[in-house]
């Protein structure tokens, strides 16, 4: 065990001289992955925000069936019937409520802004409506009864008013597919630029590297700094990459509080949390020795 220490204690001595050595270089390229790595990391942070958002939001649609603004209250209420009717021969298991006009003109009065619109109409320009409540699992009946709803006697409008948080649901998963491809790409990058680095070091400590076989050193020996030198690059990268997305959202914080207002909303962007900030960081980490691992022993093979 001591020896198994003292050999990774020199190996991050050698590493940290290498480091030393060319600090500008080893910058550059830390700035060049970190830079790469930012943009996964504020994809990441942008859905961990919305998605707290989009699972409190119902998802199950409702269908709000508008009649004719002449039709009488006993022709409106006598629709439940065949609306049940068409419930039952889709096997549809679903909540259906009847709003007469006079409901849904005191809760729209009740608006102040849209009070004083109405009373300029004299009248009541509201229909009778239904609501109808359905479960998710018969979302793929939706359509057909739509369109059986909308042939009905005095149906002037059929609406679906959860359509929107589907698409939102959908929008959300095409943005993760979208991320999870980024993420791919600029990790592929990241172990070319960590590739690139280390070539070069191994390449300007090749006659180093020869004086240390001819002493008897194994490859295991040698190649250790280097993937060390790696470790180090990533996870400078991946901290420097979290520190500059969690600093920039205080300015976008600001600009969203005065748009959330309009909407009585308290929503703002949070950094990411511990765990998945230290898995960033382990992946950084894994993306460095990667690269440090295929060239180190691409470059030596080379030379041996």
């Amino acid at each position: 065990m001591t020896i198994w220490l003292r050999e990774h204690l020199f190996a991050i001595k050698s590493a940290l001289t290498h480091l030393r050595a060319a600090p500008g270089n080893f910058l550059f390229n830390v700035l060049v992955v970190a830079i790469a790595l930012a943009l996964p990391i504020a994809g990441l942070t942008l859905i961990e925000n919305i998605r707290p958002v989009s699972a409190q939001l119902s998802i199950e649609p409702e269908i709000s069936i508008f009649l004719t603004p002449d039709t009488q209250r006993s022709s409106a209420t006598a629709l439940s019937i065949p609306i049940k009717k068409l419930l039952k021969d889709q096997n549809i298991s679903a909540k259906l409520s009847f709003t007469p006009k006079e409901k849904a003109l005191a809760a729209m009065q009740d608006a102040s802004s849209i009070a004083e619109v109405l009373s300029t109409l004299g009248g009541n320009p509201l229909p009778d409506a239904y609501v109808l409540s359905l479960s998710n699992q018969d979302t793929d009946k939706l359509e057909k009864l739509v369109e059986q709803l909308r042939t009905l006697p005095d149906v002037d409008v059929v609406q679906v008013d959860s359509a929107w948080v589907k698409r939102l649901a959908a929008l959300v998963q095409i943005f993760q597919m979208g991320l999870l491809f980024l993420a791919i790409t600029l990790g592929v990058v990241v172990v070319v630029v960590v590739f690139n680095a280390t070539r070069l070091q191994v390449i300007s400590h090749q006659a180093e590297i020869s004086v240390t076989r001819l002493l008897g050193a194994t490859n295991t020996f040698i190649h250790r700094p280097y993937y060390y030198t790696g470790a180090f690059l990533g996870i400078l990268a991946g901290a420097i990459a979290l520190g500059v997305i969690a600093a920039s959202l205080q300015p976008l914080n600001q600009a969203i509080a005065e748009f959330a207002k309009l909407y009585a909303s308290e929503f703002r962007l949070l950094p990411l949390g511990l765990l998945p900030s230290l898995a960033l960081l382990g992946a950084s980490v894994c993306l460095g020795l990667i690269g440090a691992y295929l060239s180190v022993r691409r470059q030596l093979a080379r030379a041996s």
